[in-house]
């Protein structure tokens, strides 16, 4: 049976004077499904949001949430929605349940509804002990989950969620992935979540690549690596900025990037074998030691920095990875 599709954007475009900030965007997110949307700053993941959430008009394209339009029926669609924005906007003076109280009471909730949901929610995420406390002595992390909190007061069906682990502890990081997965699970709730870190795309059902407005490819996290599959060798070696200089002059290496004590070389396709042979004759010779030279499995990372190149595709045309 075909999950209920609870996030619709359908050709969406904004401007914002000459720039084209979203070009004919679609996507879709189902009900307990994670979808990551990744780009580099700039990208438009912000924007796409703020569409998504009523936040900003679009210039073109329309977008649903839970079968209502965004643009139309906008009450209807922003009482599905809980959105946590990159800068959560928390009234420091008033504590942790003061907050959930205004965002219940905005929502127009009545305190027998609210109220008992709330301690539940301060509970599921951590903060019950919490909950006298001022938002403003709250560390970076508790004010995240406050976020979250207050997203979820009046029990969304679809979660916008920009970059909401920016600039957080890892273990705060890993908290706040429990709690998204455990509301994917237990309550179907669909989630849009942006991220700048790849360890975060890996664990969304579905990722799509955002640059310059415009979704270049979108797929599960394994069909997206599939597309760089028999492209990527790693390195080993001293010293790596001489390793990585050697490497960028062979005709065959497309890109290299140093990751901690180790280098990724993106290399044409079927040229795996060549590229080996030739580095492991030249290197030597070139005053830099070779430790270990060897195919490897395809990251994230690797798809990511791929996407940035000028030329967008690694291995096949934007879309065709989603074989959903």
């Amino acid at each position: 049976m075909t999950a209920e599709l609870l996030i619709q954007a359908d050709k969406l475009q904004k401007n914002f004077g000459k720039l084209a900030a979203i070009q004919q965007l679609s996507l879709h997110v189902s009900a307990g499904e994670i979808y990551g949307l990744v780009g580099p700053d700039g990208a438009g993941k912000t924007t796409t949001l703020r569409l998504l959430c009523g936040a900003l008009l679009p210039d073109a394209g329309k977008a649903t949430i839970c079968q209502y339009d965004v643009n139309h029926q906008t009450e209807q669609a922003r009482a599905q929605i809980g959105y946590l924005p990159q800068r959560f906007s928390l009234y420091e003076d008033l504590t942790v349940m003061e907050n959930l109280r205004f965002f219940a009471e905005v929502r127009g909730l009545p305190t027998a509804e609210w109220y008992p949901h709330c301690l539940k929610t301060l509970e599921f995420v951590g903060l019950a002990e919490f909950s006298g406390r001022l938002a403003g002595h709250l560390s970076g992390g508790m004010k995240q989950k406050l976020g979250l909190a207050a997203a979820l007061v009046h029990r969304p069906r679809t979660l916008l969620l920009d970059e909401p682990t920016t600039g957080v502890d890892p273990v705060t990081r890993q908290d706040f992935w429990q709690l998204i997965i455990h509301l994917v699970g237990e309550e179907g709730v669909a989630v849009l979540i942006s991220t700048p870190y790849m360890d975060e795309a890996a664990r969304c059902q579905r990722v799509g690549f955002l640059r310059n407005g415009q979704l270049l490819a979108e797929g599960t996290p394994s069909e997206l690596r599939f597309r760089l599959d028999d492209r990527i060798l790693e390195l080993r070696g001293a010293p790596l900025p001489l390793l990585r200089s050697i490497c960028q002059a062979d005709q065959d290496v497309e890109d290299s990037q140093m990751f901690g004590d180790l280098i990724h070389l993106r290399v044409r396709p079927g040229t795996i074998p060549q590229v080996m042979q030739r580095l492991q004759q030249h290197i030597p010779t070139q005053g830099a030691q070779l430790t270990t030279l060897r195919p490897s499995a395809p990251q994230l990372e690797d798809v990511f920095i791929a996407f940035l190149q000028p030329d967008p595709t690694p291995n096949q045309p934007a879309g065709e990875a989603n074989h959903e």
